[in-house]
């Protein structure tokens, strides 16, 4: 998929991902290696931008298994059209029970789910599960076989084997641990806050119109939040929200009128708008 890192960093770029050269280093090896990769960080860095940014660059459909507690391998592996069979089963009547079972159990009757989609055909695809780590362990479980040696086994079908490897994304925010067994299987990259000039970049990429001076500020003033001990600081989307916001009000400074009233773009919790508000040293951005 991709020749060197810098490769990565450019056909990233034009999607409008800007990677750093630990993300492009950690995503070429992946590619290059076969290995899945795991991505934590907080809320709102990239991560599952990251795994969207790759399928465009290299043309594959995005296959994405939304993790959440309960989900389970019905919805994440495979599950049977009950109704379909039902159906076949009352159609059939006549027929003896050997006949219809071989008839019901088959590809005509399986519902795929992402982790069965993913690993299917032979077109390019990328893999994306998105915040592992909201899922239950049993769920880990099913992710080792699909990993280890992308193949899934369906009792009734038999083994079915990958003839083409996705490129696959776990992310987290490491709101609990996952297992060393699933760390094992890949390659971790850590993405966390960037530094204000890779920021500036990001904004100004995602915000064109905003004037190159109030650009500095909102980051500045974003980094300064970050400092503060809030209940949930503001991520890099946030900021991009944030200045989506002050041009859209025509804003060409932040003054505490604008601060005042916007806060709520990007403070998600009254006690850290009224901790901001006190603290936030305007004249220092």
């Amino acid at each position: 998929m991709f020749t060197s890192v810098d490769d990565v960093s450019a056909r990233l770029a034009g999607t409008g991902y800007l990677a750093s050269p630990a993300v492009a280093t950690t995503v070429f090896l992946a590619d290059r290696l076969g290995k899945p990769l795991l991505v934590e960080g907080p809320a709102g860095v990239g991560k599952t931008e990251l795994a969207k940014a790759v399928a465009q660059v290299a043309g594959a459909r995005l296959v994405r298994l939304q993790c959440y507690e309960g989900v389970d391998e019905s919805r994440a592996l495979y599950e049977w059209n009950h109704a379909k069979q039902l159906l076949r089963i009352t159609a059939g009547r006549d027929e003896s029970w050997d006949e219809t079972r071989t008839d019901i159990f088959s590809e005509e009757f399986l519902l795929p789910r992402p982790l069965l989609t993913a690993i299917r055909g032979d077109d390019p695809k990328v893999l994306l599960i998105d915040e592992t780590d909201k899922a239950d362990v049993e769920v880990e479980g099913l992710l080792l076989e699909v990993l280890s040696d992308f193949q899934v086994t369906v009792p009734e079908l038999g083994t079915i084997a990958a003839t083409t490897r996705p490129f696959v994304v776990l992310t987290s925010n490491a709101s609990r641990e996952l297992s060393e067994a699933l760390r094992r299987r890949c390659l971790f990259l850590h993405i966390g806050f960037p530094d204000e000039e890779l920021e500036r970049r990001i904004v100004r990429l995602k915000v064109p119109g905003l004037d190159r001076a109030l650009t500095e500020s909102v980051v500045r003033a974003v980094g300064a939040l970050r400092e503060m001990d809030l209940r949930k600081v503001p991520s890099v989307a946030e900021t991009i929200d944030w200045a989506r916001t002050l041009l859209a009000l025509g804003a060409d400074t932040l003054d505490e009128d604008v601060v005042r009233d916007s806060l709520g773009v990007i403070l998600k919790h009254q006690d850290d708008i009224l901790k901001a508000a006190a603290k936030l040293d305007l004249g220092a951005v």
